[in-house]
């Protein structure tokens, strides 16, 4: 009878941030407490989106004191698709998982979705949100609709296809080959892993609306860029193909440099 895991899989977590001093320090502090308390091998990666406040500073300090957290800078703001490409590809470990800063979600719950992974032999775990009235009438309908634009038009349904918690293998982020730069990620991400034959489980989560800060992510111009985006890799996400691996010879044991997912014109 085969066995799971006998080692616990080392984590990057990774967290993109633009000009979150209210909210980094606190979400460092919780994600360091549940990978601990998990007990395997990881990593925090902050990818700063050219942040203008102190989060910047509050980062390096922190990363000064504990070896395993880590920055990536922009100097250009490069939005929510940037930053994750970004931290996708200076993460180091078995698996990867990312985070909002304002913590929609408790990291604790990192422990239990790798239990899933396992349990299911799955690439993936999706979290979604349990309950959303909290976020507010508009958001809901926002995300109903798109949940179920995204669901006709690829033809795979997904109950929260935005939310930030994502578990991967290391694998899936090697074979995905990302384009977007905006919040349309998420889904690219979901729906080119399910199309190149990746297995994806989705796990209800406990949702915490942001306390401190201000989102944009249900902005006119971000909405206006994902259905922009959309449309331009809509061909590519139907139809992917894997990632271009190098040679077994010319292989590094080194991470990918950040810039391994180039920035495309807006």
């Amino acid at each position: 009878m085969p066995n799971l895991e006998t080692r616990p899989l080392s984590v990057s977590l990774v967290i993109p941030m633009f000009n979150e001093q209210d909210n980094i320090e606190h979400a460092i502090a919780c994600g360091v407490s549940a990978l601990e308390l998990y007990g395997g091998d990881y990593e925090i990666v902050i990818v700063d989106d050219a942040s203008t406040d102190r989060s910047p500073a509050m980062v390096n300090r922190l990363a000064a004191e504990n070896p395993r957290i880590r920055m990536v800078r922009h100097e250009v703001n490069r939005k929510l698709g940037g930053s994750l490409k970004t931290g996708f590809a200076a993460a180091r470990k078995d698996l990867v998982v990312y985070m909002d800063a304002d913590l929609p979600f408790d990291p604790n719950v990192i422990g239990p979705a790798i239990r899933a992974l396992e349990v299911t032999r799955a690439d993936v775990i999706a979290g979604y949100r349990l309950d959303r009235t909290a976020e507010g009438l508009r958001r809901t309908i926002y995300s109903y609709l798109y949940n179920s634009l995204i669901g006709f038009l690829f033809g795979w349904p997904h109950r929260d296809i935005n939310f930030s918690f994502k578990l991967l293998r290391r694998e899936v982020l090697e074979a995905v080959d990302l384009r977007s730069e905006g919040s349309l990620i998420d889904a690219e991400l979901i729906v080119k892993a399910k199309n190149l034959g990746f297995v994806i489980q989705q796990l209800g989560l406990d949702y915490f609306p942001r306390s401190r800060g201000v989102s944009t992510l249900s902005s006119p111009s971000v909405i206006f860029k994902i259905l922009r985006e959309l449309i331009r890799l809509y061909p590519e996400m139907r139809h992917p193909r894997r990632r271009q691996e190098p040679p077994a010879e010319e292989k590094s044991t080194e991470p990918p440099p950040v810039d391994a997912y180039p920035a495309t014109a807006p």
